[in-house]
């Protein structure tokens, strides 16, 4: 099944493959016309894989607990930090970092059950997602949310092949943990900000899967 959120670049796409195909008969060089046809497939083959969205098993645990942090993001843990976050917590915080190859399913997922209190999109650069800099300056969505445990904020970040975040969301919306919430195009790079407190049940390196991977869990 291919995602909603990435229509418009999916039609894009399979037409420049399509006619990267019809375009390679007009070449009488065998050479020639075989890199064109090459060249369409992967361009089709890679839709079909970026564009995916596949079925997900919300944990039980995650639909009956609002205290269970699920991984917004298919990706790699990069980082877990204790940093101020001063948009939406306002306190300090622990911070985890998920980085999502061209290759990671890029749809996102909320990571936790409760009421959208906050939301902000920041137009910016567009460096390179595995540059840190780049959860400052480049184009990021940030989406704030509430429940009886605490605050959690969570941003889309996206990297230097991207042009465009999809946040699905409004303020005063009611989310569970493992909603589609929108998709970050190409490389991309997601944080969640935790309360201090939060107990966190990944680790560096670890490889998780959004809205199946508990990645913390509130106190």
């Amino acid at each position: 099944m291919l995602t909603k959120y990435g229509l418009d670049n999916i039609l894009v796409m399979l037409s420049i493959g399509i006619g990267l195909i019809v375009f390679s008969f007009f070449f009488q060089v065998s050479i020639l016309k075989y890199i064109f046809i090459i060249l369409g497939l992967l361009l089709i083959l890679f839709t079909f894989i970026f564009f995916r969205d596949p079925d997900r098993t919300i944990p039980e645990e995650a639909q009956n607990n609002p205290r269970i942090i699920l991984s917004p993001a298919d990706g790699k843990v990069t980082e877990i930090i204790e940093i101020y976050e001063n948009d939406y917590i306002k306190d300090n915080t622990k911070r985890i970092s998920i980085f999502l190859s061209p290759l990671d399913v890029h749809v996102n997922r909320s990571p936790v059950s409760g009421s959208v209190e906050y939301l902000d999109y920041i137009p910016g650069k567009f460096l390179a997602a595995y540059d840190y800099k780049a959860s400052e300056q480049n184009e990021q969505s940030k989406i704030g949310v509430k429940n009886d445990y605490g605050k959690v904020l969570f941003k889309q970040i996206v990297g230097v092949l991207a042009r465009r975040i999809v946040t699905d969301l409004i303020i005063g919306q009611e989310i569970k943990a493992g909603d589609k919430i929108g998709m970050m195009k190409f490389g991309s790079r997601m944080y969640i900000f935790l309360p201090i407190n939060a107990e966190i049940t990944v680790k560096v390196g670890d490889r998780v899967i959004a809205g199946e991977t508990i990645i913390a869990k509130l106190k």
